[in-house]
C-alpha cells in the first residue's frame, strides 16, 4: 500500500466521525460476542480467554458492545456540542484498533502476559475519556462534563474486573460488572431527558413536549440511590421499595414523552420501548430482591431489554440524521426493532410463566438478537461508510 493509497484509507467516510466506525464494530460484536459465548454454553468451544467463566460475557456486553455505541454517541455529539471534529483520522482509526484490540486479545492467554491483556482492554476508556474532556474544556463546554465523570465510573468498574482475573483480588469483578451496569443505566436515563424530547418533536410537526427539571431530577436522582444501594447490598425489603419508586418515577417520566402518534414512527416507539424494559428491570429487581423470581430475569431486562433495544434504536436514529438520511426506518430495520423486543420477551418475560422450557426460550432469545442485529449490519454498514447523502 502506498502512501497516498493509505492517506485515502484514513480520510474514507468510516473516519470521519466517531458513530460511523463505533456503530459498525458495536454491531459487528454484537454479533460475534453472542455467537461464541452461544458456542461456550453449548461446550462447542472452551472458555480458555484471560476472563474467567461468565465474566466473559458480561464484561464483553457491557465494557465491550455498550462501551463501543457510548463511544460513538459521545465522540460524535461532543463535536456538535463543540462546533468542532472531535477526533477523525488516523486518531480516530487508533482508538477504533485499541476497542478492537481488547475484544481479541484476551484469547491469546498463555501466549501473551495477563498484564498486557489487561492494560490494552483497559486503556480505550481513559483514552476516549481524554478526547472527550479536552475538547469539552477547550470550548468550556462545562455542562457536559458529567459524560466525563461517567466514563471516570466505567473506568473503575473495569479496573474492578482486571483486579480480579490479575488476582488482585477475589471478589470485585462481580462489583465491578454492577458498576458498570448502573453507570450505563444511568447514563440512559441522563441523556433519556435531552433527546428523547428533541426526538418527538424533530419527528412529530406540531408537537411540544413539555419538560420537568424536577421529574427529570428524581428519576435521575432515584436511579442513582437504587443503584448505590445495589452495590451495598444485594437484596432485602428496602431495596425492593427503592427499585419500585425508581420505576414508578421513571414510569411517570416516559408517560409525559408518550402520545399516541409515536406508535406511528418506530424510530420513537423502539426508544419508548427501550425505556420502558429499563422500568421493567427496576420492578423485577425489587421481585428478585423479595426472592419471588430469579435475579438474572431483571439483569437481562436492564440489558436485552433495556440496553440491547435503547442501544440499537439510537444507532438506527443517529446514523440516519448525521449522514443526512431521511429519519425514516426502513422495513427491514422495523422487523430488527421487533426482534430485539422479541429477544426481551424470550429471555426476561416469557420464563416467568413457561420455565420449563427456559432453554428453549434462551435459545429463541439469542436467535432474535442475532437476527436484528444483522439486520442491522446489512442495511447500515452502506450508510455508515458512504458520504453523507448531501456532500455526495
Amino acid at each position: 500500500m502506498t502512501p497516498h493509497s493509505f492517506s485515502n484509507y484514513l480520510n474514507a467516510p468510516l473516519f470521519t466521525l466517531g458513530f460511523r466506525i463505533f456503530f459498525l464494530l458495536a454491531s459487528l460484536s454484537a454479533l460475534v460476542l453472542l455467537i461464541v459465548w452461544q458456542q461456550f454454553t453449548q461446550g462447542s468451544l472452551t472458555n480458555t480467554t484471560y476472563f474467567a467463566n461468565t465474566y466473559w460475557h458480561a464484561h464483553e456486553m457491557l465494557l465491550g458492545y455498550s462501551v463501543a455505541v457510548i463511544a460513538g454517541f459521545l465522540l460524535t455529539a461532543a463535536s456538535n456540542w463543540t462546533g468542532k471534529i472531535t477526533l477523525q483520522g488516523e486518531g480516530l482509526v487508533g482508538l477504533s484498533l485499541l476497542w478492537l484490540y481488547g475484544r481479541i486479545l484476551p484469547f491469546y492467554a498463555g501466549l501473551l502476559p495477563n498484564e498486557l491483556i489487561a492494560l490494552v482492554d483497559f486503556a480505550f476508556l481513559p483514552t476516549l475519556t481524554f478526547v472527550v474532556g479536552k475538547a469539552l474544556i477547550q470550548a468550556k463546554n462545562y455542562r457536559n462534563l458529567a459524560f466525563v465523570g461517567l466514563l471516570g465510573w466505567l473506568m473503575l468498574a473495569n479496573a474492578c474486573i482486571h483486579a480480579q482475573m490479575l488476582g488482585f483480588s477475589s471478589t470485585s469483578a462481580t462489583m465491578g460488572i454492577n458498576i458498570a451496569l448502573a453507570t450505563i443505566v444511568l447514563m440512559i436515563v441522563f441523556i433519556a431527558g435531552r433527546l428523547f424530547p428533541f426526538f418527538i418533536e424533530r419527528g412529530l410537526k406540531g408537537v411540544i413536549i413539555p419538560r420537568s427539571p424536577m421529574l427529570d431530577n428524581l428519576a435521575i436522582g432515584s436511579t442513582i440511590v437504587f443503584f448505590s444501594l445495589q452495590c451495598a447490598v444485594e437484596s432485602g425489603v428496602f431495596l425492593g421499595l427503592v427499585a419500585l419508586i425508581t420505576a414508578g418515577l421513571n414510569a411517570w417520566r416516559l408517560a409525559r414523552w408518550s402520545i399516541y402518534r409515536i406508535t406511528f414512527v418506530p424510530l420513537l416507539w423502539i426508544l419508548h420501548l427501550g425505556y420502558g424494559w429499563l422500568i421493567l428491570g427496576f420492578v423485577l429487581t425489587a421481585f428478585a430482591a423479595w426472592d419471588w423470581i430469579p435475579p438474572s430475569l431483571a439483569l437481562h431486562a436492564f440489558t436485552l431489554g433495556g440496553i440491547g433495544t435503547l442501544t440499537l434504536g439510537m444507532m438506527a436514529r443517529v446514523a440516519l440524521g448525521h449522514t443526512g438520511q431521511a429519519l425514516k426506518a426502513s422495513q427491514p430495520i422495523v422487523i430488527a426493532f421487533v426482534l430485539i423486543n422479541l429477544a426481551a420477551l424470550f429471555r426476561v418475560v416469557m420464563p416467568l410463566t413457561f420455565s420449563a422450557q427456559q432453554q428453549v426460550l434462551f435459545y429463541l432469545a439469542t436467535l432474535a438478537w442475532l437476527g436484528a442485529f444483522a439486520l442491522f449490519v446489512v442495511i447500515y454498514s452502506p450508510v455508515l461508510m458512504k458520504k453523507r447523502v448531501d456532500d455526495l
